[in-house]
């Protein structure tokens, strides 16, 4: 599976999509189809600060809840109201319609190119 060439990824399976200091977040497909059918999100609120590393909300599939974690820290300034509606989206559309919340960026945490990323999901 090859993963979008635009984005960095971190080793617990988030992307992110920085454009300056502002950042959507979101979990890749490989994280998607190892947690089976998504049927519940729980995102940070909108304000609230989330740090690089951390945890800042869950993902609850059929199979398990998976924490979810920041790729950056900063202040959320959206959350993706579509995915709390309808969950699936993490699954049929992980790096389109199902991206989670959006970060005014303060510091990135540790990330790697998409080459890197498919090396790492790969072995």
């Amino acid at each position: 599976m090859s993963n979008p060439t635009d984005l960095q990824y971190t080793a617990e399976h988030e992307w992110i999509a920085a454009d300056g200091d502002i950042a959507k977040v979101g979990v890749t497909a490989y994280a998607a189809d190892a947690l089976g059918d998504v049927v519940y999100v729980d995102l940070p609120a909108v304000g609230s600060t989330v740090t690089a590393g951390e945890s800042c909300g869950e993902l609850e599939s059929t199979k398990s809840v998976s924490d979810l974690y920041s790729p950056v820290t900063g202040e959320v300034v959206e959350v993706n109201e579509a995915v709390d509606a309808d969950p699936s989206l993490v699954n049929s559309d992980p790096f389109g319609e199902g991206w989670l919340f959006v970060v005014k960026v303060s510091a990135t945490g540790e990330v790697m190119d998409a080459a890197a990323y498919d090396a790492l999901v790969a072995s």
